[in-house]
């Protein structure tokens, strides 16, 4: 009778070993958005392998252009007409994303555009490390994210136009303006949705 005890003890110990051989294979962390999976052993008939989407953090994309402003900002735009049709698409669109568009349509060098996108971080940072390494776009980590922008003289009017992206958590902000730039606008959009 011990004879059979003494077999379920070993194959116990031989299912611990596994797990524990396998655990120490483990990497440390997950990368965001990939799975993480739960090992277990392969003699078992119970125990099921458990992939599990680790998911992706982000944050949630307003659905009004005016919301993702201050009152600083919005009085520096006072007076500029925002999402006129004859700019195209603007306002939620049915991805998720958000298009603003402040200008007036008879000012042809004078607009601000800010597309608010879901995108995860590889595709994001391989975006902004092109923008700086082809376009000579400058970029830095504030408040928790990355954040690329340029400047340049417009080509064909005497006006300063410009492209200012911010990546966090998910998220990009992409904001393309000519003669159009209030101060603070880029900053006021990360809190509107990043807090």
């Amino acid at each position: 009778m011990a004879a059979p005890a003494t077999r379920l003890a070993a194959m116990a110990a031989s299912v611990l070993l596994a797990i524990a051989a396998l655990t120490a294979c483990a990497p440390d962390g997950t990368p965001e958005g990939e799975f993480t999976y739960t090992p277990t052993p392969s003699t078992s008939t119970s125990a099921k392998p458990t992939p599990t989407p680790t998911p992706t953090a982000h944050a949630e994309i307003p659905t009004d252009c005016k919301e993702i402003l201050n009152a600083d900002v919005l009085a520096q735009l006072e007076g500029t007409p925002l999402n006129d049709p004859a700019f195209g698409a603007s306002g939620p669109q049915s991805d998720g994303s958000l298009i603003c568009v402040w200008g007036d349509p008879a000012a042809d060098a004078t607009n601000l555009v800010t597309t608010i996108t879901y995108i995860s971080r590889g595709p994001a940072l391989d975006q902004l490390n092109k923008l700086a390494d082809e376009e000579g776009f400058t970029c830095y980590t504030p408040d928790h994210g990355t954040r690329c922008e340029k400047t340049w003289q417009d080509a064909d009017h005497p006006v300063t136009s410009g492209r200012t992206l911010y990546w966090r958590d998910g998220v990009l902000i992409d904001t393309k303006y000519s003669h159009l730039a209030p101060t603070g606008y880029t900053s006021a959009v990360v809190a509107a949705i990043f807090g």
